[in-house]
């Protein structure tokens, strides 16, 4: 199971869980420098209502190797969308194919070369 990570910061309120039929704000999945500088990571950020107020909870889910060729992001759900239903969003998102345009210049240089 992903470690939980902990922000140190007066002014954004953390939440250590969230629900499954809870309304959020966004979802993220973005890859930052670890705590500590021990390399980069992939964390799941999801932002929720805590009496009234946004909160943020945070969630370890690997070294960014794991996540080669993934792309980041950043779903806003305004309160349209429950947790469990941005998981899965994510899920589907995550594992779209990149364009990769190193490859599709590959392609046309092959296709067009001269001579």
């Amino acid at each position: 199971m992903p470690s939980q990570v902990y922000v140190d910061n007066p002014l954004i309120l953390v939440t250590n869980t969230v629900t499954g039929n809870e309304k959020a704000w966004t979802y993220l999945e973005v890859n930052l420098q670890s705590p500590g500088s021990r390399g980069r990571r992939r964390y799941r950020i999801i932002v929720v209502n805590r009496d009234g107020k946004l909160a943020e909870y945070r969630e370890d889910m690997g070294a960014t190797s794991k996540f080669r060729g993934k792309r980041e992001l950043n779903i806003p759900s305004f309160w349209e969308h429950d947790v469990d239903e941005l998981l899965v969003l994510a899920e589907e998102l995550r594992n779209e194919k990149i364009l990769d345009l190193d490859e599709l210049l590959q392609l046309d240089s092959n296709q067009y070369r001269l001579g």
